[in-house]
């Protein structure tokens, strides 16, 4: 029995060797591959959002709700420059939400810092962007 697994981790050994000796590999592949791979990476730069955090600052609904929410967004991107904050409109409301956090965990960590400012916001779940890279990192 013994001889029987010591012989093959040793052929199991020789094999690895000499197949990591051989450094190239021939794939053949359906053109129609890249193609598909080309769509993909064009709609992943088209829409780069996905499923993450931000912070609830501000819900309003009524006539004066976009002048509200424009003032409120002023007041924030004073006191806080670094995090960037979205405006948006979901019938009937005007919402404020701020960062773009990939876990529930730097959103909290955020929220602490937020609100001492704005005592009313939480931590909720929306789409976010992914981070801009310099030109270094881009694809």
């Amino acid at each position: 029995m013994k001889r029987i697994l010591c012989l093959s981790i040793f052929i199991a050994m020789a094999t690895i060797a000499f197949a990591q000796s051989h450094g190239s590999v021939h794939v053949d592949q359906d053109s129609r591959i890249e193609s598909l791979i080309a769509k993909q990476r064009s709609l992943y730069k088209m829409d780069s959002s996905f499923n993450g955090y931000r912070i609830h600052i501000f819900m309003e609904i009524g006539n004066e709700a976009l002048d509200h929410a424009k003032s409120v967004k002023a007041q924030f991107e004073r006191a806080f420059p670094d995090i960037p904050i979205y405006l948006t409109y979901s019938e009937p409301y005007f919402r404020l939400r701020a960062g773009d956090f990939r876990n529930r965990v730097e959103a909290e960590k955020c929220l602490r810092r937020i609100k001492p400012r704005f005592k009313e916001a939480f931590v909720t779940a929306d789409r976010i962007f992914r981070p801009k890279f310099n030109s270094k990192n881009e694809e």
